[in-house]
């Protein structure tokens, strides 16, 4: 007697067909401490002592761009305003080869001047469009601000001279609020992406742009107290080297450049 024929069983409705698990292609990111922040600071000013006339020539070349926009702007001295706060914006990415000398003195290589000149070859697109985006967000935050003082100043623009002063009258605290305010959604929306974004598109060069900001995003979200106050420390580090007739930047620029790699390094999984 020949075997029953074997019906294959087919899925009901009810029936689920496992999948593969979904890898994220954003890495895992860190929670750290608020003590990190002051970490990285001494690990970047290690760095700077370490790398010598290599890092000191990115402070000086920082200084010298700040006299250098003071002294041709001189007459019109809203646009310093303007680029100098909106020097916040591009920083992460000007300070790239900074990023360089802290990894080459993390795998013991010579910390040369030349080949951290030249560290952007190694993703250069990636890197190219980022450099540009934030050099388009630059030149809005500038168009922002100069309308936000020609509001605020109709008649005439107030000297450097007498800006303090112009400053605390109750008829400009407006004026400071509004700037401020709007400088603040230029720069926390440049901060959260871009804050370990450019040292971690240089460390791994099969990294693009978007993956990297979004990195950045997720740190923002996982260590929201800690990024504050780095945030905060490299706005008061920075004043200071400004107020400082820009020669504070001369050492001020290197340890936040330094440090900022430290800070992807501990962060980024």
């Amino acid at each position: 007697m020949e075997p029953p024929d074997v019906i294959p069983a087919t899925p009901t409705s009810t029936s689920r067909v496992p999948r593969e698990p979904v890898t994220s292609i954003v890495p895992p990111v860190r929670v750290v401490s608020f003590a990190a922040p002051f970490r990285w600071l001494r690990l970047g000013y290690d760095d700077f002592r370490a790398a010598g006339l290599a890092s000191l020539f990115y402070g000086i070349l920082f200084a010298c761009m700040g006299r250098v926009l003071s002294y041709v702007f001189s007459h019109a001295y809203e646009y310093v305003w303007a680029l100098t706060s909106g020097f916040m914006l591009v920083g992460p990415f000007l300070a790239l080869g900074l990023y360089d000398l802290s990894r080459r003195r993390e795998r013991a290589e010579p910390l040369a001047l030349g080949p951290s000149l030249l560290a952007w070859r190694q993703n250069v697109s990636s890197l190219g469009i980022f450099g540009l985006v934030l050099g388009v967000l630059l030149l809005l935050w500038s168009r922002a601000s100069l309308i936000v003082i020609a509001v605020s100043f109709p008649d005439q623009m107030p000297s450097f001279a007498n800006f303090t002063q112009n400053l605390t009258e109750p008829s400009h605290l407006q004026f400071l609020a509004v700037y401020c305010t709007v400088g603040a959604v230029f720069a926390s929306l440049v901060y959260a992406t871009s804050v370990i974004s450019v040292p971690m598109m240089l460390d791994r060069d099969d990294t693009d742009g978007i993956v990297a900001a979004l990195t950045s995003l997720r740190n923002c979200t996982e260590n929201v107290g800690v990024m504050l106050l780095w945030g905060l420390l490299i706005t008061v580090l920075t004043a200071l080297g400004f107020a400082l007739f820009h020669v504070g930047l001369i050492v001020v620029v290197p340890v936040i450049g330094h440090a900022t790699w430290h800070a992807y390094r501990e962060i980024v999984g």
